[in-house]
């Protein structure tokens, strides 16, 4: 029989950050705003070949753990990366890819 054991609040949060991580889409989205910068979500959209529901999906899972923010001007969103919230997370393994900053 498997145990379960309660998940600190301070642990779910890393539980949800990681799993953010876990898919391709968002690792990509991330490498776009790091990048690039604020970006238009209709780029993104172009970009990664997504239709808007599925880039939604995608875009709030990382808004949800904080990884973007995003502005709204006129009929546009715009993203872009968080990276203090990305650096807590991310080791000196990923920074060329993902870690704000470092080029």
């Amino acid at each position: 029989m498997k145990v379960q054991y309660p998940i600190n609040i301070d642990l779910q949060k890393y539980k949800s950050a990681f799993k953010a991580l876990s898919d391709d889409n968002r690792l990509f989205i991330l490498q776009i705003l790091t990048e690039n910068g604020r970006t238009c979500v209709c780029d993104l959209s172009e970009l990664l070949n997504l239709s808007q529901s599925r880039l939604s999906y995608h875009l709030k899972i990382l808004l949800d753990v904080g990884f973007i923010s995003v502005e709204k001007e006129g009929k546009w969103n715009y993203y872009s990366a968080e990276p203090t919230e990305l650096k807590k997370m991310l080791s000196e393994d990923l920074c060329c890819k993902l870690y704000p900053g470092n080029k």
